[in-house]
């Protein structure tokens, strides 16, 4: 139980620091499905709270003592791990070239990359896939439903919570490991990629008039690109504001 806690924490986790990052890309206010707005926000409150209180002063010291390229290799290692996730998913998406194209990076970036701490892949030509059961669930037709905030674990829909827990359990590794590894290492990873975004999260907050609501139409918007593979435009691009998800990132 608590290793897939952990796990599905640090992937949830990724979304709500995506989501959040992305905000100032959303532009008016679109359609989103939100019956359970009142209770969405309390939830969100108390993430924030969460957030301001505890994980930003712990990600603000991590940033401080970390050397800025420890902190990219890092990403770069964890990122590498959610391989299985990504290639699963190309294969139940029917995307063999991007499965193809993954093994190759994971292979490279495994071996010449030092376990991934590196990215040589990307220095070859292997790009960068984004893919989850969410967006598999999509793909297949299946709707989001509402829109959901998680205790803790951030933005989120029905079929995104069901597609995270699927990942989970694709990632495979955790279960050979000894729970308190997995929870140290889902830590340094939540708290190691939150440094990556004090700055832009802080400015979002500062400029968003309703940050409940740019957190959620960007996520919302997001998610929807992602389904139907869109290319977002460079001013759209995480890429500008953080270089590397847990799942979905290039550099």
């Amino acid at each position: 139980m608590n290793r897939q806690a952990a796990i599905t924490a640090a992937l949830f986790a990724g979304l709500l620091f995506a989501a959040a990052a992305t905000a100032s890309a959303a532009s008016g206010d679109p359609a989103v499905h939100d019956p359970w707005e009142g209770t969405n926000r309390g939830i969100f409150a108390f993430n924030e709270g969460v957030d301001r209180w505890f994980l930003e002063p712990v990600a603000t010291g991590w940033d401080f003592v970390m050397p800025d390229p420890v902190q990219s290799s890092l990403k770069r290692f964890f990122r590498n791990l959610g391989f299985p996730v990504v290639f699963v998913n190309d294969l139940l998406q029917g995307k063999p070239v991007a499965a193809a194209q993954d093994v190759g990076r994971f292979l490279l970036n495994s071996t010449a990359g030092i376990a991934g701490l590196f990215d040589p892949a990307t220095e070859v030509g292997l790009p960068t896939n984004d893919e989850d059961f969410g967006q598999t669930l999509g793909v297949w037709g299946v709707p989001p439903g509402p829109y959901l905030v998680l205790p803790l674990l951030g933005p989120s829909s029905p079929r995104d919570t069901g597609g995270l827990a699927v990942d989970s359990a694709t990632l495979v590794y955790p279960f050979f490991l000894p729970w308190f590894v997995n929870f140290a290492s889902t830590s340094v990873n939540i708290v190691n990629r939150r440094s990556l975004l004090l700055e832009t999260i802080r400015e979002e907050r500062k400029s968003a008039f309703d940050f409940y609501v740019a957190v959620r139409n960007a996520y919302v918007q997001r998610r929807e690109n992602q389904v139907s593979d869109h290319e977002a435009k460079p001013e759209e691009s995480d890429d500008g504001l953080y270089d590397v998800q847990l799942l979905d990132d290039t550099e």
